[in-house]
């Protein structure tokens, strides 16, 4: 990314974040069924090979891609803490955590839970969100309910010794709630990039008392990252002329929300990661602002990166072209190129990155190789 893109602020994000979460009441998923698991030969290996298009632009249709999914790992086997913790979190809170008995981890793309658990501290965490669906933790009770609000009582329930939070998350009035109920918050940065993995799994570690842990983690993450990102390079083209031209949106057909991701929401550090040109960071788009036809046709996309969830709510690839015709106005639409992933994935920087860049590759430079 150029450092001389101007960056919008964190409030100006989590301001836009929360009303999108608020715009559309759930974040549903969409129906895993429907999507191809992205498996096959390593990376690697579809380089040349007859699946690998020489020309990323030489395909039409959708493809709606779900990453593989990976055993928790644990970077200790046997997890100690070293507590009390004291942190300054995210907001400039200084929080003091004794307890990790009983800890809740909750954002908007299960990323944190799924730190938690690969610092070791699994057989702590006593719920879930709603996007964390990973096997090891998919028993666990829900404490968001409709989506993505958190539920005062579902967590009160749970009597959580400590809360890892973000503010992708609410009503904020329920983070607050805990607070007044004596529970440690901490809250972290709600930024997710391919750049970031690293001191997000460093806060959630220290947070925990998990600090010598969580260097190990964050440095095993950034190495599968850096690995995955240099095996799509030698799928994507060289020349930059060639190569795919990518905007990410992100649609709610039953609540009208039809959003364009650009510099500094996350998107862009995903399709800079896959070998692609951020077009709307081309076009100067920031944060996540509403679509509109202007922006979309000036952007010119080879192909579109979205939810599945958001594709199926505008009910497939011809109701998001009859919802945003000016989509049709693009080599994108006119080639029906959309690559989609579940919600709960396509987003989610952390320990899974690598896993998604690499389902998002395949999806991308090797669809054949899909079935």
């Amino acid at each position: 990314m150029s450092p001389a893109r101007r960056r919008p602020t964190l409030a100006a994000l989590t301001a836009v974040t929360v009303a999108l979460l608020t715009a559309c009441g759930a974040v549903g998923h969409a129906d895993d069924g429907d999507t191809t698991l992205a498996q096959g030969p390593p990376l690697a290996e579809l380089a040349g090979s007859e699946d690998h298009l020489t020309d990323p632009k030489d395909w039409t249709g959708e493809v709606v891609v779900q990453a593989a999914g990976t055993p928790v790992d644990p970077i200790v086997t046997d997890a100690r803490p070293e507590l009390p913790a004291t942190v300054t979190d995210a907001q400039g809170t200084e929080v003091t955590v004794t307890d990790t008995s009983r800890i809740l981890a909750l954002d908007l793309y299960g990323t944190l839970s799924r730190t938690v658990f690969e610092l070791g501290l699994g057989d702590s965490v006593v719920g879930r969100d709603t996007s964390s669906t990973f096997p090891e933790i998919a028993d666990l009770p829900e404490v968001t309910s409709n989506g993505h609000e958190l539920t005062a009582e579902a967590i009160l329930e749970l009597a959580p010794s400590v809360i890892l939070t973000d503010t992708t998350l609410g009503p904020w009035d329920v983070v607050l709630q805990m607070r007044d109920a004596g529970i440690p918050v901490v809250v972290v940065d709600p930024h997710r990039s391919a750049d970031n993995a690293g001191d997000l799994t460093r806060a959630v570690a220290d947070a925990l008392g998990m600090a010598e842990a969580g260097e190990q983690l964050a440095e095993r993450t950034q190495s599968q990252i850096d690995d995955t990102v240099a095996q799509v390079a030698a799928l994507a083209p060289t020349d930059d002329a060639d190569r795919l031209r990518a905007v990410f949106l992100y649609v709610r057909g039953q609540s009208g929300v039809y959003y364009m991701f650009g510099d500094g929401s996350g998107a862009d550090s995903l399709i800079e990661s896959l070998g692609a040109v951020d077009v709307a960071g081309e076009i100067g788009w920031t944060g996540m602002r509403p679509v509109n036809d202007e922006g979309m046709v000036s952007a010119q996309p080879d192909v579109v990166l979205m939810m599945s969830g958001g594709l199926e709510s505008v009910g497939g690839v011809d109701g998001l072209l009859e919802r945003l015709p000016a989509i049709a106005q693009t080599p994108a639409g006119q080639n029906r190129r959309v690559v989609a992933m579940p919600d709960s994935q396509i987003l989610a920087f952390g320990p899974a990155t690598a896993g998604v860049l690499d389902s998002l590759a395949r999806g991308l430079y090797a669809p054949g190789s899909l079935g």
